[in-house]
C-alpha cells in the first residue's frame, strides 16, 4: 500500500451562488471561460443535509462544471429555496476563500473588468521583493459579491530565481499550443474580419477579448502594437480616417498548422480594394499570439 495519496492534482474548485445564471453568465462573457457539464436539478435526501451541515428545508441542487482556461476547473453550485446563509465568509473567517485569476496584462484586464461594472478592492499591487517579487495582484468582487483575485507574473517570481528543485503552478508550464482544424482557424480569421469592420466599442471589445491573447503583439512595417488597448486604438483611428471603408477578403485563406495568411482589401463600395495587404496569425492557445500586417501585399 502506497504512503501518499496518489493525487495528481487540482481538478476543481466548488463555490455556490445564488443565481446559477448570473454566474455562467459572468464567466462565460467577462472571462470567456465555458459550462461543459451539468447535473441537476435533483432533491438532496435528509441524511445527505445533515452529514452536509445543510439546512433540512433547502430545495434541488444544479450543478455545473465550467472550463475555466488552463487551470482548475469550477464546480458552481445552485440551491433552489436555499435556507443556507446569504452572507459571504470574512477574510479572517475560517472557510474563506477566493479564486485567483492569471492574466498575462493585469492593466487591459482590470480596465475591461472595470468597462463591465466589477468592482475592485484596492489596485493592483506590484511585490517588490521576496518569494513573490515581480508579481502583481488585486481583489475583486464578483456580481454576487464573492471575493476573487487577478495575479500576474509574465516575468515569473522572485523564488524562481534561486533554482528551486519544486516550482508554483505558473501558465507558461500548463499551456499546450492545441492545433486547430482548418474550419476553426477560418472561423477565427472570420471573426478578426469582424473586429477591424466593427464601430460599435463594446462588440469590438468583446471579439477583441474572443480572439486575441490579452499580450497580442501586431507587427506592421511601421510600428508595433502590443495589446487589447493599443490595437483598438489603431482601429477606431482607422475608422475615423475612412468612415466608409471595410475590409473584405481578397483571396483564400491559406493555413499551415497554426500559422494562417488572410489577404485583405479596404475601401468603399466604389472600390474596395483602395488598399490592399496580408495578415499573417500566429496562433496560440486558440487565440491569436502575434499578427504580421503587410500592406500593399496581394
Amino acid at each position: 500500500m502506497s504512503t501518499k495519496a496518489q493525487i495528481s492534482g487540482i481538478d476543481h474548485v466548488g463555490i455556490n451562488v445564488p443565481d446559477l445564471q448570473q454566474a455562467i453568465d459572468f464567466f462565460s462573457d467577462i472571462f470567456g471561460f465555458s459550462a461543459v457539464t451539468q447535473l441537476g436539478p435533483f432533491p438532496l435526501d435528509i441524511a445527505w443535509k445533515e452529514n452536509n451541515n445543510m439546512h433540512p428545508d433547502t430545495g434541488a441542487v444544479t450543478i455545473k462544471m465550467v472550463h475555466a482556461g488552463t487551470g482548475a476547473s469550477i464546480e458552481v453550485f445552485a440551491y433552489e429555496n436555499n435556507q443556507g446563509s446569504k452572507s459571504h465568509p470574512g477574510s479572517d473567517d475560517i472557510g474563506a476563500s477566493h479564486i485567483g485569476f492569471y492574466t498575462a496584462n493585469m492593466d487591459e484586464s482590470v480596465e475591461f473588468l472595470k468597462s463591465k461594472g466589477i468592482k475592485f478592492l484596492g489596485e493592483p499591487f506590484l511585490m517588490p521583493s521576496g518569494d513573490t517579487e515581480g508579481e502583481t495582484w488585486v481583489y475583486f468582487l464578483s456580481p454576487w459579491g464573492a471575493k476573487m483575485e487577478l495575479v500576474s507574473y509574465p516575468n515569473g517570481k522572485g523564488y524562481e530565481k534561486n533554482k528551486p528543485t519544486k516550482v508554483l503552478w505558473s501558465p507558461k508550464g500548463s499551456i499546450k499550443n492545441e492545433a486547430l482544424t482548418e474550419e476553426e482557424i477560418k472561423a477565427l480569421i472570420e471573426r478578426h474580419l469582424e473586429l477591424w469592420n466593427e464601430q460599435d466599442e463594446d462588440k469590438r471589445k468583446a471579439i477583441l477579448n474572443e480572439i486575441y491573447a490579452t499580450d497580442i503583439e501586431m507587427l506592421d512595417r511601421h510600428f508595433i502594437a502590443n495589446g487589447h488597448k493599443e490595437i483598438d486604438n489603431f482601429i477606431v483611428s482607422l475608422h475615423r480616417e475612412n468612415p466608409n471603408f471595410r475590409f473584405t477578403q481578397a483571396k483564400p485563406v491559406n493555413i499551415n498548422h497554426n500559422i494562417a495568411r488572410l489577404f485583405w482589401q479596404f475601401g468603399d463600395d466604389a472600390k474596395p480594394d483602395t488598399v490592399t495587404g496580408m495578415d499573417l496569425f500566429v496562433i496560440e492557445n486558440r487565440k491569436v499570439q502575434k499578427l504580421y500586417v503587410f500592406v500593399g501585399e496581394e
